[in-house]
């Protein structure tokens, strides 16, 4: 589910380039003449994307040992 949300809400708007894409770029070059709602921009399109990794990390950092009985 959160790989759909990824490829809808966090490549949104798709052309000409994701805007996900666009502001981390943007940041990549220093920010610049960024303003509030960019900052928040870049939040609500790169919240699924994190929330994606932390998942996979979650997911595969643990070993069968280590896994909660609640996940077995």
């Amino acid at each position: 589910m959160i790989a759909l949300v990824c490829l809808t809400l966090g490549l949104a708007p798709f052309a000409p380039e994701p805007h996900v894409w666009e502001k981390l770029k943007w940041v990549a070059n220093g920010a610049v003449g960024m303003v509030w709602y960019d900052w928040f921009d870049l939040l609500l399109h790169g919240s699924p994307w994190a929330m994606l990794i932390i998942g996979l990390v979650g997911r595969f950092a643990l070993s069968k040992d280590e896994t909660p009985p609640s996940m077995r």
